[in-house]
């Protein structure tokens, strides 16, 4: 696979995916948010691929949409009828809103690890990976009120699933900066690393313990979290339940349970 905007290195199980535009600080435009949804698609249709790591090259993480994509906006201002000048900015919105849902979507856990900025539209893609690592010199702002908008991508219906309620609400009204130990005292990482390249070491290994699983476990352990994080208890143990009712005889129980009595690491298929 090959993408303009990102890097993307096959090691073992894991996909190692970086955005790529650090002369521009890995903001993206148009053409890059068309594929972060094509890659992610693409991943969870990737057989040997069982977990991914979100990184970004060069100084920072991901600076959100590039401003000239935010310009590009203005555009809209020329349909005259104002009923189709908002059925197409509302279809932009959706068409950014579907790549960043792409990552929650992928049935295979999403790694990000988080160095220096994450800003606007990157807490929207940091809050939709399955876990979170930063450093030390990371920072996370929702950088769109300083701007003169409402966050539209994602954050502000995820992270309230992530933090408690008041912290969320005083980083989407103050557009504060939160460093790296706040962010994991607050619970929006998990851990917290001196640099970039302890992080993506230490970040791969936890990756791979995870790829070292029964991959249709994996898949359905991120199934079943994201549906009970939008549902019920009741409705929630209905469908795992169900889901486990189609899913738990598989091959994959089988080998742990000879692996377990062999005393053997357990080799899974894809």
């Amino acid at each position: 696979m090959e993408y303009q905007n990102f890097t993307i290195t096959q090691k073992g199980k894991l996909a190692l995916v970086a955005f790529n535009r650090p002369e521009k600080a890995n903001s993206l435009h148009l053409n890059a948010w068309e594929e972060l949804k094509e890659l992610f698609e693409t991943l969870d249709e990737t057989k040997d691929v069982r977990v991914i790591v979100l990184s970004g090259e060069g100084k920072h993480f991901c600076a959100g949409i590039d401003l000239e994509l935010l310009g590009s906006i203005q555009s809209f201002q020329q349909i005259k009828d104002e009923a189709r000048k908002r059925e197409k900015l509302r279809k932009f919105i959706l068409k950014l809103q579907a790549a960043v849902s792409s990552i929650e979507r992928c049935s295979k856990p999403v790694l990000a690890a988080i160095h220096q900025g994450c800003i606007g539209a990157g807490v929207d893609i940091a809050s939709a990976c399955d876990m979170r690592y930063c450093t030390e010199d990371a920072y996370f702002t929702i950088k769109e009120i300083d701007m003169g908008m409402v966050a539209d991508l994602g954050t502000l219906q995820r992270l309230p699933k992530i933090l408690p309620a008041g912290l969320v609400s005083e980083m989407a009204f103050t557009g504060k900066k939160v460093g790296g130990l706040e962010a994991l005292n607050m619970g929006l990482v998990n851990q917290i690393f001196p640099d970039k390249p302890t992080m993506l070491a230490e970040v791969e290994e936890i990756a791979d313990t995870v790829a070292s699983k029964s991959p249709i476990s994996i898949r359905g352990t991120k199934e079943i979290l994201r549906y009970s994080r939008d549902h019920s208890i009741e409705d929630s143990l209905n469908y795992i339940a169900t889901w486990n009712a189609a899913m738990i005889l598989s091959e994959d129980l089988t080998e742990a349970f000879k692996a377990n009595q062999e005393k053997r690491v357990p080799k899974f298929e894809d």
